[in-house]
């Protein structure tokens, strides 16, 4: 600012120093002619080659993410992350008054299961429906299904692969537990919840409107949809299902999870056993 104003005054024939406009805008002189010594950052290619081949793959990982799967340190990772500018910019939430109810979350595996319905274009096969069941203390995918049909029997499906996935075998469970979901029509049909009654589930309900009671699939569905669902064209329900099958292997099994310390979702729920 000093300089151009000094360039001004020349232009119109007054010839002032430096160290009378510093006086006049109450600048101290040393201020004006500091120059920042520091050198720009610099990172080692060494790191930052996998960690773009990492991030191009899978634009939606975080540096955490990133960090665990390439076994770096996490504060490397975030700093290239900075310098490289790789890192997105969080949205803005404004004020959004909600309801006080209980989230979807246990305190231990087989507490609290959660269950939901989201669509997935299938190519040639048009519009399919995807059930998914989450356990909510692992964040375990215990089940899923993909069928064009969106009544009862998807959910039902998937709810009975989490049974087997998770005990073994289908029959009523040793102690009752709940199945969280939302209000609608498929979950509140005769056929499913009878079916959830014939294996010693409890159902809980949200409240209407308000889907973040159910936040924890509903946030799986999400990432979902960011890391595989949108990022593929899929050409029939088969290559959709095949697809969407090799995504929840990999995140049951490979990636990490902050709220679970970084530990996948089979690791939490094989430490817990040991544990117990």
């Amino acid at each position: 600012m000093i300089e151009t104003v000094q360039q001004g005054l020349e232009a119109e024939g007054f010839k002032v120093s430096i160290a009378k406009l510093c006086k006049w805008f109450e600048v101290p002189r040393r201020s004006y002619y500091y120059k920042s010594v520091k050198a720009k950052p610099k990172v080692q290619e060494r790191f930052v080659e996998p960690i773009k081949e990492m991030i191009e793959e899978n634009p939606s990982f975080g540096y955490r993410t990133v960090a665990y799967l390439l076994g770096f340190n996490k504060n490397t990772v975030q700093r290239i992350f900075q310098i490289k500018r790789w890192q997105v910019r969080q949205r803005a939430i404004g004020f959004r008054p909600r309801v006080q109810a209980l989230p979807s979350v246990a305190q231990i595996p087989n507490e609290r299961w959660s269950t939901d319905l989201c669509r997935v274009w299938a190519g040639k096969d048009g519009w399919a429906v995807l059930a998914l069941v989450i356990d909510c203390y692992t964040r375990e995918l215990l089940g899923w299904h993909l069928s064009r049909s969106g009544k009862a029997s998807t959910a039902e499906a998937a709810l009975e692969q989490a049974l087997i996935s998770r005990f073994g075998t289908l029959g009523r469970v040793q102690e009752p537990f709940l199945l969280r979901s939302d209000n609608g029509l498929v979950f509140t049909s005769r056929s499913y919840t009878a079916l959830v009654r014939s294996y010693g589930l409890k159902q809980e309900f949200i409240t209407p409107h308000t889907p973040e009671q159910n936040g924890l699939v509903e946030r799986v569905i999400r990432t979902l949809k960011e890391q595989c669902v949108h990022r593929t064209r899929f050409e029939s329900l088969q290559h959709a299902s095949r697809a969407i099958g090799d995504w929840i292997n990999f995140y049951n099994t490979r990636r990490p999870h902050q709220a679970l310390e970084m530990a996948t979702p089979k690791q939490t729920y094989l430490n817990y056993q040991l544990a117990a």
